[in-house]
């Protein structure tokens, strides 16, 4: 494996190329990886990413880029995203990818978490912008995907579950989009979705109904918290919880059906395993494949729980089930 660290219009990658001998020269897969930690925690260079990266290069005999986007509290949305924008465009441009020896027809973007979110983004934004090269499919691993519903099921149910706990993951909204924490108790209450606010538009809010876009074996018995009365101010100073740069699953259809097919992992134990779940739905509406890859007993974050000295049987069996995907599709 030769892995090299580099930049990429800017922004520093890690890129994982396997070397292993072949009877003749041909071209291999590509993949985009961005990892997760809220839009500020964690490196592609950590241990775990590092691993995961060899892996998938050895195991697809692809070329791997890592991106190390920038992160809060030095950066703040929308430059995660324009990282993730920048970096991608680079590496599907016909020169990088040739000099890779890269399949322009194969190459693939993936991310767990804050990294999926900017991955399903990162698509939206290149079907809007009708590029040639485009990604052939996106694998999205436990997504974060949007910030308007803090009381879906797998929130109400998971709020209190290592190792992404509901107010956390409500502080790292707020740190992307550069604002006060003290806006969390607000968020968490859904202040900023409530009844009586205009800034909330109908159509908005049908993107997010979990009622109508989760199994009922997902829905359970929780209720939908839906305030009478709320708290314009936040979306006034926090208009981004509205942009689809931030909020992939509030795409418009027409963007989402010409978006590549998907691979969505989510756990059971997860605040975020609803996010996941409403985007498949909402994708599969548009007419796009979806798989849906649940795991009953995954967390979040599990998928690199996968070796020593912190392996889970779950982070192994998700790993290898995401990497297999990627080659029975890619």
């Amino acid at each position: 494996m030769q892995v090299t660290d580099t930049f990429f219009a800017g922004v520093p990658v890690r890129v994982f190329e396997p070397t292993k001998p072949v009877r003749q020269p041909h071209l291999k897969r590509g993949v985009v990886y961005f990892h997760g930690g809220g839009w500020a925690l964690l490196s592609g260079r950590m241990r775990s990413y590092d691993l995961l990266c060899r892996n998938m290069a050895e195991e697809l005999d692809a070329v791997i880029v890592s991106v190390d986007y920038s992160l809060a509290p030095d950066a703040h949305f929308p430059q995660q995203y324009f990282d993730a924008l920048k970096t991608s465009a680079f590496f599907l441009s016909p020169e990088v990818l040739a000099q890779y020896s890269v399949d322009p027809q194969r190459v693939a973007i993936s991310g767990d978490s804050a990294g999926g979110n900017l991955a399903a983004a990162v698509v939206q934004q290149m079907v809007a912008d009708n590029r040639t090269t485009k990604f052939k499919v996106q694998a999205l691993i436990y997504p974060v995907l949007q910030a308007l519903d803090f009381n879906t099921p797998s929130y109400q149910q998971n709020g209190n579950t290592p190792i992404l706990y509901r107010p956390i993951m409500a502080r790292f909204w707020l740190e992307y989009l550069n604002a006060s924490p003290d806006l969390a108790p607000l968020l968490l209450a859904n202040n900023h979705t409530a009844l009586d606010l205009a800034s909330m538009p109908q159509e908005v809010r049908a993107k997010i109904d979990w009622t109508r876009l989760l199994p009922p074996a997902f829905r359970k018995d929780y209720q939908k918290v839906t305030p009478a009365e709320g708290s314009g101010s936040v979306l006034e100073e926090l208009p981004a919880l509205l942009d689809v740069r931030a909020a992939p699953l509030l795409a418009e259809e027409e963007v989402l059906s010409a978006v590549p097919p998907a691979y969505i992992m989510t756990c059971e134990h997860d605040v975020l395993r609803d996010d996941g779940l409403m985007y498949g739905r909402r994708l599969e509406e548009a007419g796009v494949a979806v798989t849906s890859d649940h795991y009953q007993d995954g967390f979040h974050g599990c998928m690199v729980f996968s070796s020593w000295p912190a392996k889970f049987s779950v982070g192994t069996r998700s790993m290898w089930n995401y990497i297999r995907w990627l080659k029975e599709n890619l």
